[in-house]
């Protein structure tokens, strides 16, 4: 399990996805705040970000114990990496109620832009193994 790379991958992703519950992704004066407050939008801004973003993390770590399933493992991993990209749209949606001369992209959202890349790599690991096993496989 800890030998396949794909693990390495899923395990950061989970981390990034968990880290941005926290993490600013962007900051600045909102729109129709008629006091001018600095405000911060990270996943807990949103009820809907802040359950797909759990529900990221906590898919990303589920599958590192479903490595006996690559089938399965393949396609939670890629319906994983449509939930993180619509968590992004959901994201840069939440972006447009800010000022934007005003308002900036904070260092942390790194994090949520390489979630989709951590579980593409691990998507890539995982079909790398089934194509090994289908090819000893057939050896046999």
């Amino acid at each position: 399990m800890i030998q396949r790379i794909q693990t390495i991958w899923l395990l950061l992703a989970a981390v990034c996805a968990f880290l941005t519950i926290r993490l600013p992704f962007y900051s600045g004066h909102k729109i129709d705040d008629p006091q001018k407050l600095y405000a911060v939008l990270n996943a807990t801004t949103s009820m809907l970000l802040l359950i797909l973003t759990v529900a990221v993390g906590i898919a990303s770590l589920v599958l590192i114990f479903l490595f006996k399933d690559r089938k399965m493992q393949m396609r939670i991993t890629f319906a994983t990496l449509l939930v993180s990209l619509l968590n992004i749209l959901l994201y840069y949606n939440e972006t447009k109620k800010f000022i934007a001369r005003e308002s900036s992209l904070d260092l942390a959202c790194v994090f949520v832009f390489a979630i989709p890349v951590l579980l593409f790599l691990a998507f890539r690991g995982i079909y790398k193994d089934q194509k090994l096993v289908k090819s000893v496989d057939r050896l046999r």
